[in-house]
């Protein structure tokens, strides 16, 4: 089993789910995606998870993001912890959850770390761009829940840095400076960026958001 890196091709794979079967490509079409994982139904920290994702989804959706969560249960069991998330969370889930019973999926992305529990999966997420590649991994243990403010910070930098030679900064938010490409002479900088070049380090020289 590889291990997935930055850059990889994204394993495509088709699976039974909460809303029936999927194949992870057709499914995402030319669309970025976001893939993340939970050890089982009916947990805690992911009940509240879902929830929160499905509150989200409008932010995912403005950014062209199509959600796809995974857990080792299966579809009918799926579908009753659904029920669960939407009265405990108040909410609807409106995504799809893939079930992988037989580990086919967590395998292909390597899911499961056997120094946590050999049988479930951690809290994986990838976030997957329009070429199929991996643009993001992270990896949380199962008792700490995601961040899904920083999931879609993260997602404004890689498509702002997707088509500027741009960089974002610690702590950016989307609309504030950003660093220009070290690729890049300063002169040549100069005449890229339109809204200005601040030289703070040879190295180091931001500009105004080139999409604010």
């Amino acid at each position: 089993m590889a291990t997935i890196r930055l850059g990889d091709k994204a394993p495509d794979f088709t699976a039974d789910s909460s809303v029936g079967m999927i194949n992870l490509y057709d499914y995402l079409g030319d669309s970025w995606g976001i893939l993340f994982s939970h050890p089982a139904d009916f947990t805690p920290v992911c009940t509240t998870e879902l929830g929160t994702a499905a509150k989200f989804k409008d932010d995912f959706d403005k950014r062209n993001v199509k959600m796809l969560a995974l857990s080792v249960d299966g579809a009918a069991s799926h579908n009753e912890w659904i029920k669960d998330i939407n009265e405990v969370e108040q909410t609807k889930v409106n995504f799809p959850i893939i079930a992988d019973e037989d580990k086919k999926v967590s395998d292909l992305y390597d899911m499961i770390h056997p120094k946590a529990n050999d049988s479930l999966t951690v809290r994986s997420v990838f976030i997957i761009a329009p070429d199929k590649t991996v643009k993001l991994i992270i990896t949380y243990p199962a008792s700490t829940g995601r961040n899904f403010h920083e999931l879609l910070r993260v997602i404004d930098s890689l498509q702002l840095t997707a088509n500027h030679k741009v960089a974002t900064p610690a702590n950016w938010k989307n609309g504030e400076d950003v660093v220009v490409s070290p690729a890049i002479a300063t002169d040549e900088a100069k005449q890229m960026f339109s809204k200005g070049v601040k030289e703070i380090k040879p190295y180091l020289r931001m500009t105004p958001d080139p999409t604010a």
